[in-house]
């Protein structure tokens, strides 16, 4: 079983899209956070030792997990997806630019 994490700044929309999206998906567990203070569920060292692969969907929140969690991360495969905060939870678009930006990493 792959393990996927998706992040981005408030757990929302995007991540919680893709969480949806990619778990049980192909023999999958996924989950989602935030990396802002304020975001839905909060990512933690835990949630980045878990995972085989890291999507991140911006370049700032490789930069965040980089700078706060770098022990963690070392070992692991991290994404940056490059997808911008305009997209609604579950937004069909968001749905579709995730699916053929992660389909290629997962086994």
């Amino acid at each position: 079983m792959q393990k996927l994490l998706f992040l981005c700044s408030q757990n929302r929309r995007r991540s919680l899209t893709a969480e949806k999206i990619f778990n049980g998906y192909q023999n999958c567990k996924a989950y989602s956070a935030g990396t802002e203070s304020n975001a839905r569920v909060k990512v933690t060292a835990g949630m980045l030792g878990w995972a085989d692969i890291i999507f991140c969907m911006e370049k700032k929140h490789v930069r965040r997990i980089k700078e706060k969690y770098a022990d963690e991360i070392r070992e692991k495969k991290v994404v940056c997806l490059n997808i911008p905060d305009v997209y609604e939870n579950m937004d069909k678009e968001l749905q579709e630019i995730l699916m053929s930006s992660v389909e290629e990493y997962i086994d």
